[in-house]
């Protein structure tokens, strides 16, 4: 398969290596610096240059603030026939371009963002393949996803944002407390560590991403689960209310076992 990478930056240039044995692969970037470290593909810096190629897919890698429009800059440069796909965290507005673009499309999730996951190691790691996408593409991430011995779950759009909502925004939320309340600390311990380290990675990414997140429609609810938990522990806490704890701490280990 034909298959163009939009966008050069950790995860286009980590689906370039991917790929590009097994397929002919091409990556644009509207900075031609960004191509410099890609290698074994076609490397574009002009769009004009994708007529030529012609290509089977397009997956793009472009960030989340830019997906829509790195879609509608290449979209007259392509076939009809010309599979979409993106890999964009935040799905916002893309069933509504799908819709209106008219090619066949699939979109998909790989939960292992370059910050906290090891790109060459993904055995523990999930990914979300869109079920409202072409048969064709779905396949197609089917068997990559599986390849790389990831776990992977199929939703709709919506189903993708619930999970979001859960899945990111309680651990961003929880981070972004954590940093807004800590202070400096001498003798920091271990666990204080770990929670810095984390917090320090989120605050690594993308404001647009982390905002886009955490504007979600679904996460003013978990936001309000993590707001009612810490006003129970609080209570219980201030009572000195043994027996309360107890139950609190049985309750939190049954649900992270």
């Amino acid at each position: 398969m034909k298959i163009l990478i939009l966008g050069a930056g950790k995860m286009g240039s980590f689906f370039c290596d991917i790929l590009s044995f097994d397929h002919d692969v091409a990556i644009y970037d509207s900075d031609p610096k960004r191509l410099r470290f890609t290698y074994n593909c076609h490397r574009f810096s002009s769009l004009d240059e994708v007529d030529a190629f012609a290509p089977d897919m397009v997956l793009n890698a472009a960030t989340v603030k830019y997906t829509i429009e790195a879609f509608v800059q290449v979209l007259g440069h392509l076939r009809p026939d010309t599979i979409l796909s993106d890999i964009a965290s935040v799905k916002t507005g893309l069933p509504e371009f799908y819709v209106g673009a008219g090619f066949p499309f699939v979109s998909t999730h790989p939960m292992f963002g370059p910050t906290f996951a090891s790109l060459s190691n993904l055995a523990d790691e999930n990914a979300i393949i869109i079920s409202e996408g072409c048969a064709e593409g779905i396949a197609f991430f089917d068997k990559l996803y599986s390849s790389l011995g990831l776990h992977i779950e199929h939703y709709t759009f919506n189903e993708h944002d619930r999970t979001i909502a859960y899945s990111l925004s309680i651990p961003f939320a929880s981070s972004l407390v954590f940093g807004s309340a800590m202070e400096h600390q001498p003798a920091p311990g271990t666990t204080f560590k770990r929670h810095l380290a984390i917090a320090r990675g989120l605050m690594s990414e993308d404001d647009y991403l982390l905002s886009e997140i955490l504007f979600n429609p679904n996460t003013p609810e978990q936001l309000r689960r993590i707001s009612d938990a810490l006003e129970h522990l609080r209570e219980m806490i201030e009572s000195h209310d043994s027996a309360a704890m107890k139950k609190f701490l049985d309750g939190v280990r049954d649900n992270i076992r």
